[in-house]
């Protein structure tokens, strides 16, 4: 697919700021599948270093609550600040996903790109900690890295160049999903599906000079790659 929003973001910036395989172009294949009505109040969720906070506010004209445990909220307003963001557009937040300082229903949608396998595989985080933060109606668009069917109980060895079997505890198929998500009432699951841009986004993430893309370069050019993929998840709360 092509990538016509993500191609007008600053290259430096995604050169530099991603930290895994490219969340722009993750999040604009899931807004062109599910787009969001522009001039929402959004939550980013685990932002990372920012590029799809960004990307919401400026391509998609949205207000944005950045997120993330990792990157504090100092360094990423001063991003925000770079790429002539104000604070009437973007707001960095740094805490726990499971500690949201937001009311109830304050958000139109949640968005989250490649970090809510690290605190969403509770079946009871979303309902306890997630959900109620969205109006009725309000969408929750989540992006996780995947397989394309378990591999758990005999895992490829290509996939251990790099990984441990313990840093693919958190990566499952869509079905694997499915049963995680269905375990919360007051959501309609709209689509849980693989994506297209797996391929894209591992390439751009290799090309870049980040020590830990130089290291997946190994189980990657092994063969990795034809066991990944992305999932999407798209749910709508009642």
């Amino acid at each position: 697919m092509n990538y016509p929003i993500t191609n007008r973001l600053n290259p430096v910036l995604l050169k530099k700021n991603i930290m895994g395989p490219n969340p722009a172009k993750l999040l604009e294949e899931l807004l062109n599948q599910f787009p969001l009505e522009p001039g929402q109040t959004i939550m980013d969720l685990g932002c990372g270093q920012g590029v799809t906070s960004i990307m919401l506010a400026k391509e998609y004209h949205q207000r944005v609550f950045a997120v993330d445990l990792w990157i504090s909220a100092s360094e990423n307003w001063q991003r925000f600040l770079a790429e002539g963001l104000t604070r009437e557009q973007i707001v960095p937040i740094h805490e726990d996903a499971h500690a949201l300082p937001f009311a109830d229903e304050f958000f139109d949608a949640v968005v989250s790109i490649d970090s809510y396998h690290y605190f969403g595989l509770d079946k009871t985080y979303l309902g306890k900690h997630l959900l109620p933060l969205v109006k009725p109606g309000g969408w929750l668009l989540i992006v996780v890295p995947g397989f394309h069917c378990d591999v758990h109980s005999d895992i490829p060895k290509e996939l251990l160049l790099n990984w441990s079997a313990e840093d693919l505890d958190t990566i499952h198929d869509a079905d694997y999903w499915r049963d995680v998500i269905a375990a919360t009432e007051g959501i309609e699951i709209v689509s849980i599906a693989e994506m297209e841009s797996n391929e894209n986004c591992w390439q751009d993430w290799l090309e870049t000079d980040n020590e830990y893309a130089v290291m997946d370069r190994i189980p990657m050019n092994a063969g990795a790659g034809k066991y990944m993929n992305f999932v999407a998840i798209a749910l709508r709360k009642k």
